[in-house]
């Protein structure tokens, strides 16, 4: 079953007491986006903040995957259960959402989709908005068991850079992974990781919607040209890296991971590797 639900999906599961919706929206202005909607939210939504809660607070890295016990706690406290039924979603498309997803799969969650769209989606369907957020009354049972695959190290990353079973994909620009221009975020080098790809999270998005599968196969296949068994995403901060993936997943390849330092870790550290052009 796809990850993805439309917006009449989701409205028709409204009275579905299993159901948990979260608002998975981040302040970051990821390049491309479409204008962020910061009054309205779908009806019933709890916050699920990835940048400010749902992290690892000691990393000085933005929103990297907290701990197993950490994300069990909040989850809990947010009234998650194990057998919940999460729809996620953020205030401009499918943009931040990927990663809250990858994130409760992460922990082993099955039971959870991507709105696809987002709230932009949901207002252009004539939906009923609210503006504010659902508090949560119950005390969830979530446990959760992380899977250390689903978000990686640049250690491990670095190991697998001459692995010819192993391709990593970078979903910033071409410009960026080029080096034709520099880097938003102060301090970073500018190029890309040795013998990585490049494949915009851009090109997988037609406006605020995912493109249809048969498009993301098309783009897919000129850029995954190596067989690998294993794919890596990264970007700039483990955000868009996880868009890219969602497409990957969509048409079906396996075995897939997120650099979660991404960029903003690797293009600091003058030890690790870099190419330019």
């Amino acid at each position: 079953m796809s990850p993805l639900l439309t917006p009449s999906e989701l409205h028709a599961l409204k009275d579905n007491k299993k159901l948990l919706i979260l608002d998975a929206s981040i302040d970051f202005q990821i390049p491309g986006e479409v204008e962020k909607d910061k009054t309205n939210l779908i009806p019933n939504s709890l916050r699920f903040d990835y940048d400010k809660d749902f992290c690892d607070l000691k990393s000085p890295l933005p929103h990297m995957m907290p701990s197993e016990e950490r994300f069990n706690t909040l989850a809990r406290e947010l009234g998650v259960d194990n057998d919940s039924l999460i729809v996620v979603y953020d205030n401009s498309g499918t943009f931040a959402s990927p990663r809250a997803w990858w994130m409760f799969r992460a922990m082993g969650h099955e039971q959870v989709y991507i709105l696809d769209g987002g709230l932009t989606e949901w207002k252009a369907k004539g939906l009923e908005t609210t503006q504010s957020y659902r508090q949560s009354e119950h005390k969830g049972n979530f446990t959760g068991q992380l899977d250390p695959n689903y978000f990686i190290s640049a250690d491990y990353v670095l190991a697998q850079i001459d692995n010819n079973e192993s391709l990593t994909v970078d979903a910033r620009s071409r410009a960026r992974f080029s080096s034709e221009v520099a880097e938003p975020r102060p301090g970073l080098r500018s190029g890309h990781i040795p013998n990585s790809v490049c494949q915009p999270f851009a090109e997988l998005i037609d406006g605020h919607k995912m493109k249809p599968v048969q498009e993301l196969q098309t783009i897919l296949q000129k850029t995954f040209l190596k067989q690998a068994k294993q794919t890596l995403f990264s970007c700039g901060s483990g955000v868009t890296a996880c868009i890219v993936l969602l497409a990957a997943h969509l048409c079906g390849y396996e075995n897939l991971s997120v650099y979660d330092g991404s960029w903003t870790e690797w293009g600091a550290d003058p030890s690790l590797p870099i190419t330019g052009r």
